[in-house]
């Protein structure tokens, strides 16, 4: 089993900066990647980034590329979305998700962290 739990979201203002944690717990040595979604109410849970948990090698959704930016501190084992120049378009329930080498999907999900972007 591996745990997921986000934090550090809240309100900001249009073009403010938040920055995102998602600590990881359990079996991490089986986690492949890393990734971060958005969801708003009634709508799709959408892709924002991920990172290779071994090799921190990252992906982003077009929407994000120079915005966000995902890292991660193998010590710490927590992962985080850095995100800038945040917009009222961003407002969504952020989710971390932990995938494995050997599964098709993200398996494991934390409990999502609210970031509200005020115009």
């Amino acid at each position: 089993q591996v745990q997921l739990g986000e934090s550090g979201g809240g309100l900001v203002q249009s073009g403010g900066s938040l920055r995102l944690s998602c600590a990881v717990s359990g079996r991490t040595f089986s986690v492949y990647y890393v990734g971060w979604f958005r969801q708003a109410p009634g709508k799709e849970r959408e892709f924002v980034a991920r990172i290779r948990w071994s090799i921190g090698a990252t992906y982003y959704v077009d929407s994000v590329k120079g915005r966000f930016t995902i890292s991660r501190d193998n010590a710490k084992k927590t992962v985080y979305l850095t995100t800038h120049s945040l917009q009222p378009e961003d407002t969504d329930v952020y989710y971390c998700a932990a995938k494995r080498a050997a599964v098709e999907n993200y398996d494991y999900w934390g409990q999502g962290t609210q970031v509200t972007v005020s115009s």
